[in-house]
């Protein structure tokens, strides 16, 4: 692998910015992939998440988009991106890498208002970074043009199957050049996606840096038993908190948007310094949050899976899976958002007793085995988790003939049995306990009383009203 970035090809000022940033030493994917994409090769780049596939592709860009120029409302460069934290995140990695060009950048994503889009539009862009659902509002409005786009980038392709948006990435295809260069970056690889690769990529360059689905080596993975009881769930997130070592900031992750919210202010109730980013919020107030815990003005950020792709913060020491997640995949993507570019992280998933078939998927989906904290076994169920297990019914027609304090008390489940007498029923004299047993109201003719019935009707009850009604006999 190359040890250095001056090696692969890139431009001068690209290096320059790279340095700048404080990196020498491309990582894996960044050396596979960058020589290839200087070619103007299509490429499908497999790696897993925090490996830098981002600047796998935003270097050679920067390199390619030096010559040429931008049309009003027609960009050169198209970067697909499955959620608007990514998009903005592959924005600030062209900022930081682009410093010494003079290419003009646009984000065209939800929550925005689209005359500030509109103006950055007609004055032409290099690259225009989007979510798909409004770029394709934008073309049907008819403020972009497609024709002038020289290089495609399809980022997080599994997520985009996982939202819902293969079909509007198709749509996308459809309107874009047949002449151009292709890119497709996931970090696992689905069928789906593998016939999305030969629809629109030609004679791709596939470049794997490692097992699909895997994670990184850099990150201890832990499990922790919890009640699923919620209060007690999230007792035992904040001891694990608390008892963390060199914890500095953490993300914390739920299945449920509602969840979110709900920890984040229950930490913030027991002192902690806590926020909350999920999808039903507004872009402004996710933006704020977001940049609060970049800048350490919050330790916790407590998130939807959201945010479980496309957060570059390197230095998030932990993170704690409040859920384990239902998709296995999503298990991937939560954990390596710790132990980035080379330092070391710690995963902690608090699993509950329903929560087995979901980490039986995640094992198997990892290849790797996760130890408990404690024990290194798997979790006892709960006390009050489980559902206790019933008596048989007896067969329909066996309590025919039967007392029905008898039947009631064979039915009944054997937690429910009538206590024994105790010592003090027993020694009272039989005149008092026969006065006190008067007393008490009868049970409703339960016992009636074990003597068989001569009603022809059996033990079911008193015969009908409407059959003792005297009948008319007749007339002649």
């Amino acid at each position: 692998m190359t040890d250095d970035f001056s090696a692969l090809g890139l431009s001068t000022k690209v290096t320059s910015a790279v340095a700048d940033a404080g990196y020498t030493k491309p990582t894996e994917i960044q050396a596979q992939a960058i020589p290839h994409l200087l070619e103007k090769k299509d490429l499908i780049g497999i790696a897993q998440t925090g490996t830098g596939k981002t600047a796998s592709f935003v270097l050679p860009m920067l390199t390619l988009l030096e010559n040429g120029r931008a049309r009003a409302r027609m960009p050169r460069t198209l970067i697909l991106e499955p959620t608007r934290e990514l998009a903005a995140q592959v924005s600030e990695n062209f900022e930081k890498y682009g410093k010494n060009h003079r290419i003009s950048m646009a984000l065209i994503i939800g929550g925005v208002s689209f005359e500030d889009q509109n103006k950055k539009l007609d004055r032409g862009v290099d690259v225009l970074i989007a979510t798909p659902g409004r770029l394709l509002d934008q073309f049907d409005r008819g403020k972009i043009l497609l024709t002038g786009v020289e290089i495609l980038v399809i980022d997080e392709a599994d997520r985009m199957l996982d939202m819902g948006f293969i079909d509007d990435i198709e749509k996308i295809c459809s309107r874009l050049p047949p002449r151009r260069q292709t890119m497709l970056f996931s970090a696992t690889m689905d069928p789906q996606i593998e016939r999305l690769t030969k629809k629109f990529l030609k004679d791709p360059v596939r470049v794997q840096v490692a097992r699909t689905s895997s994670t990184a080596e850099t990150i201890d993975q832990k499990l922790v038993k919890v009640s699923s009881k919620p209060d007690e769930k999230r007792a035992a997130l904040r001891e694990r908190i608390r008892g963390a070592e060199g914890l500095t900031n953490a993300i914390i992750f739920c299945n449920r948007k509602r969840d979110v919210a709900t920890l984040a202010r229950s930490l913030q109730r027991h002192g902690f310094s806590a926020g909350a980013l999920h999808g039903d919020m507004d872009q402004k107030s996710r933006m704020e949050t977001l940049d609060a815990f970049k800048h350490d003005k919050l330790t916790l950020l407590v998130a939807s899976d959201v945010a479980a792709r496309g957060l570059d913060i390197p230095k998030v020491s932990h993170v704690f899976n409040f859920d384990v997640p239902v998709h296995a995949e999503d298990y991937v993507h939560r954990i390596g958002r710790t132990g980035r570019a080379g330092r070391s992280g710690v995963a902690y998933t608090l699993v509950a007793p329903a929560d087995g078939k979901y980490l039986d998927a995640i094992v198997k989906l990892i290849q790797k085995p996760i130890d408990y904290l404690d024990a290194g076994s798997a979790p006892a169920p709960h006390a009050g988790d489980e559902t206790p297990a019933r008596a048989p019914r007896p067969r329909r027609g066996a309590t025919r003939g039967r007392p029905a304090a008898e039947v009631a008390a064979a039915e009944a489940p054997a937690s429910q049995a009538a206590p024994a007498a105790p010592a003090a029923e027993k020694a009272r004299p039989p005149k008092e306990r026969v006065q006190r047993e008067r007393s008490r109201p009868r049970a409703a003719e339960a016992d009636a009383d074990s003597a068989p019935s001569t009603s022809p009707f059996g033990n079911d009850g008193p015969i009908p009203a409407f059959l003792l009604r005297p009948t008319r006999a007749p007339s002649a």
